[in-house]
């Protein structure tokens, strides 16, 4: 996490988000006294879609700002930022609550014209070749946040549809999850242009449980199949994820 004083304060930041958002009058006094009295702050990109139109590309981004509070505890905002309006600017909304998140990015989903949402599962679709080249090495930098991780934990391991997947031990370790670091690996796989674009990317979810060890999840999200939907898969390693994409292209007769 970044010292308060990069960015500016929290205080700061949340006076910033404020001025831009379109719904600040929604984000209750009592989370922006707490934003503003947090010691130190850390802005991260969440999720980033987008469609090329003719005229022009349209899309969303998702931002996470993660405010560390006094007493150890961490405020959680979440900031969508998207260019659906008649003239392209870029329009801001600010929310404190996570469901409501959601349901503004299927809103904006909806008017950019993407895939159906429910073969999303919540995750980043479409990503900006700029982002792809700067994504950093997952564990290289970790941020670990208590945020309802083992719950986190479950739903990742729910998406996946590998028979292989981490079994019922790995199960009941996750549950002492108190904190988790989730990462983009800097080796998306994508071949773009016409209805059979492959699309194949790697996620690291990095977990702290109540003993002081670690265990890292690696989800592989491609639409490797048959149909062309989109499905995640989890396991234990980064080889095994790997050799999993490589398996799926192979049966397609598709070059990663």
């Amino acid at each position: 996490m970044g010292h308060s004083g990069a960015g500016g304060t929290p205080a700061e930041l949340m006076d910033g988000l404020l001025a831009r958002a379109q719904n600040g009058f929604e984000i209750g006094e009592a989370v922006l006294s707490r934003a503003r009295s947090a010691l130190m702050h850390q802005s991260e990109l969440r999720s980033c879609r987008q469609c090329n139109e003719p005229s022009g590309p349209r899309g969303y981004t998702t931002y996470r700002h993660v405010f560390l509070l006094p007493d150890g505890s961490s405020l959680l905002l979440w900031e969508l930022e998207h260019n659906t309006g008649p003239d392209d600017r870029p329009l801001f909304e600010l929310y404190a609550d996570e469901g409501a998140l959601a349901l503004a990015e299927r809103r904006v989903h909806r008017c950019i014209g993407g895939a159906r949402w429910e073969e999303l599962d919540g995750l980043p679709l479409w990503l900006p070749e700029q982002m792809l080249q700067a994504a950093e090495p997952p564990g290289a930098q970790r941020a670990y946040v208590a945020d309802n991780s083992a719950d986190h934990a479950r739903r990742v391991l729910r998406r996946a549809e590998n028979p292989d997947r981490p079994g019922e031990e790995t199960e009941r370790l996750l549950m002492t999850a108190f904190a988790h670091d989730i990462a983009l690996a800097p080796k998306p796989r994508r071949r773009s242009g016409g209805p059979d674009a492959t699309w194949c990317r790697f996620y690291e979810h990095a977990f702290l449980l109540a003993g002081g060890d670690e265990i890292v999840l690696w989800e592989l999200e491609h639409n490797l199949t048959r149909d062309g939907r989109l499905v995640c898969e989890v396991y234990l390693d980064e080889v095994s994820a790997e050799l999993a994409a490589d398996r799926h292209a192979r049966a397609l007769g598709v070059d990663l």
